[in-house]
This record gives structure tokens, C-alpha cells and sequence, in this order.
């Protein structure tokens, strides 16, 4: 296995360890015995522990939320493209939370200490609403005086839907109602003329 390692390799392995032992538990001991190899192995790749827990939350938040910033960037009119952009991050964290909720609240521990990787993911989230409002305030359909000032609002208001630690709500048979209603709200607010 060890010519055959690879930091992809290695994230998958530590994915399945967490999986099965648990943040709190897992170790990089554990992560080469899954796949083989001496603990150095992993080590020239990933040179911490916490260098690999961090990897291994990036490339979940990448992969919880794929295609987020195609929609930030398609065709479709900017209310439309809010609304699509909020609805696939709210359907990610739930389908995540709800599917393997084991996984999702290690990773929810892990995001909580990898505030790096997650402050430049959010940065990144912000940049894609900041767009989406940059081109609405172009097309006229929104008014905002600061694009980038209104994302974080958009992004701070629709915490109850992405941030892991409302994922007990989510399960709730009204959500879906209060999360078109919110975003209607901040549809409209953008609309109005300050």
C-alpha cells in the first residue's frame, strides 16, 4: 500500500477512522493501520495530526458543498439564484446531517476546531452571495448599497439553516415553510428601496 499512498488515499482512511472511532478517539496510529502502512507514512503527507483532521474537514465542507458556486454563477435571474443557492446549502446540510448523522456530528466537531479552514469556506460562501447580490444590484433587481455587507446579513439570517448547530431543527415537517418564508423576507428586503 505504501507506494500506492496518496493524500487521497489517506483522507478516505481518516474519513472511515473518524467514522468508526470518533473524533475524540481517533488517531493517526489508526488511520495507517487501516491502510497498512506505518504511521510515518502518513505523517509525510499530512506533517500533524492536526494538519490532517484539518485536510480531511476541508474536503468535506468542499464536498458537502459542491456545485454552490456554479449556481452562484448561472443564468438564472438574481432572486432566483439566491433562493436556488440557499435551498442546495440548506438540502446539503440536511441530506449530510440526516443521512449519516454519526459522520456529520464528527465533522461538526472537527469544523469547530479548524476555525481556519472554516473561516476562508465561509469567506468563500460570502463571495458567492456577495456576487449573486453584486449582479442583482446590476440588473436592478436588488438595491443593496453594499453587496458584500448585505451577503453576510443574507448568510448571518439563514443560520438556522446551514449552521450544524440548529441540525435538530431540521428534521422539523414545518422547516421547509419557515425556510421559504425567510428567504422571501430576504428576497423582498434586498428589493425595497433604502
Amino acid at each position: 500500500m505504501a507506494d500506492a499512498l496518496t493524500a487521497e488515499t489517506i483522507l478516505s482512511a481518516t474519513e472511515d477512522v473518524l467514522r468508526r472511532y470518533g473524533p475524540a478517539k481517533a488517531t493517526v496510529v489508526d488511520v495507517a493501520r487501516a491502510l497498512g502502512v506505518s504511521h510515518g507514512s502518513v505523517y509525510r503527507h499530512f506533517p500533524t495530526k492536526f494538519a490532517l483532521r484539518e485536510a480531511v474537514t476541508q474536503r468535506w465542507l468542499d464536498r458537502a458543498h459542491a456545485g454552490l458556486s456554479e449556481i452562484a454563477t448561472s443564468r438564472e435571474p438574481p432572486p432566483r439564484r439566491l433562493h436556488s443557492w440557499l435551498a442546495e446549502l440548506f438540502d446539503a446540510k440536511r441530506r449530510k446531517a440526516l443521512v449519516d448523522p454519526e459522520l456529520f456530528a464528527t465533522f461538526t466537531v472537527l469544523v469547530g476546531e479548524s476555525s481556519s479552514v472554516v473561516a476562508l469556506h465561509i469567506a468563500g460562501m460570502v463571495d458567492d452571495l456577495t456576487g449573486i447580490i453584486t449582479d442583482g444590484v446590476a440588473s436592478g433587481d436588488f438595491t443593496a448599497r453594499d453587496p458584500r455587507l448585505a451577503a453576510r446579513a443574507v448568510f448571518s439570517a439563514t443560520a438556522r439553516f446551514h449552521d450544524p448547530a440548529h441540525a435538530g431543527d431540521w428534521s422539523d415537517p414545518a422547516i421547509e415553510m419557515v425556510f421559504e418564508a425567510v428567504v422571501e423576507l430576504l428576497v423582498a428586503g434586498l428589493r425595497s428601496e433604502r
